[in-house]
């Protein structure tokens, strides 16, 4: 996953452009992703939530293609598309006066339609969501009577209830604190590599993308460079994007130059300010 291009993609964009108004905000952008974590991140502004609603379906486009599975996205139908593909906003969206339960439940609405009846399968699959999110303790509290952290937590449960190859998220780390973030990083890399997933997340926290298998860097629309964290010449990128205010600095594991880095096995670098 080293390139933008893979040699058997789930999910893949070809010469993609979006406009907004009277401003092009992604330019001939083409990436493949396969099996494995990849990170976008960039500069506010940048692109990364335009492109990852691209990905979605949710962005018209002003060129271009998105394909999953090799198919057209738009030739998907919709449930068949759910079932493939989940997606998490960065502000996501539900009823306040469900219960947790019945939220994370919704996620399971592509497998069985408005009226279909829920199975053993389906609700093993809510109960280990929500166990990997960590809110089974507030099962049956009302959206409405949690804390941003804790709402972010059930729509992420609600989203891997899904159980979809594909999965994306947009900013999953907002609201969370470090305890919270470092086990969202631990879950996107265990479904990325012992269940074969294709997971593509929008990150703010530099030190936990470069948790990720792969990182994709934009600024201004575009892409500036792709490859795996260690890479010399996406740790540049990262560096020249965001104005030389950062440093990207290998730490051992125990050592810790972050919180979220130090309880974080996987974390090899990590991103510091530049004073």
């Amino acid at each position: 996953m080293g390139g933008p291009f893979v040699s058997d993609p789930m999910l893949s964009a070809r010469r993609l452009q979006v406009r907004l108004g009277d401003r092009t905000v992604l330019r001939d952008i083409d990436l493949d992703f396969g099996p494995g974590w990849t990170a976008i991140v960039g500069p506010n502004g940048a692109g990364k939530s335009t492109l990852l609603r691209a990905l979605a379906g949710l962005q018209p486009l002003e060129h271009g293609e998105v394909r999953l599975d090799r198919a057209p996205l738009a030739d998907w139908p919709a449930p068949q598309r759910a079932r493939r593909l989940a997606w998490l906003a960065q502000q996501g969206e539900a009823g306040g006066d469900l219960t947790v339960i019945d939220v994370v439940r919704l996620g399971r609405l592509p497998h069985l339609g408005l009226f279909g009846l829920a199975r053993g399968r389906d609700e093993q699959a809510v109960r280990q969501a929500m166990q990997a999110t960590g809110c089974t303790a507030w099962r049956h509290r009302r959206l409405a009577e949690l804390s941003g952290g804790e709402r972010q937590r059930v729509l992420l449960a609600r989203a891997l209830a899904v159980q979809s190859p594909v999965l994306l998220l947009d900013e999953p780390t907002t609201h969370l604190d470090p305890p919270h973030q470092v086990a969202l990083v631990r879950q996107m890399a265990r479904l990325a590599r012992e269940e074969n997933r294709t997971i593509v997340a929008v990150l703010h926290e530099l030190s936990l993308a470069l948790a990720a298998d792969r990182l994709v860097v934009m600024a201004a629309g575009q892409i500036h460079a792709i490859g795996q964290p260690g890479d010399p010449l996406v740790q540049r990128t990262l560096v020249e994007v965001f104005g030389g205010a950062i440093r990207i600095e290998a730490v051992p594991v125990s050592a810790g130059a972050t919180e979220a880095a130090a309880a974080a096995a996987e974390v090899q670098w990590v991103a510091l300010p530049r004073l």
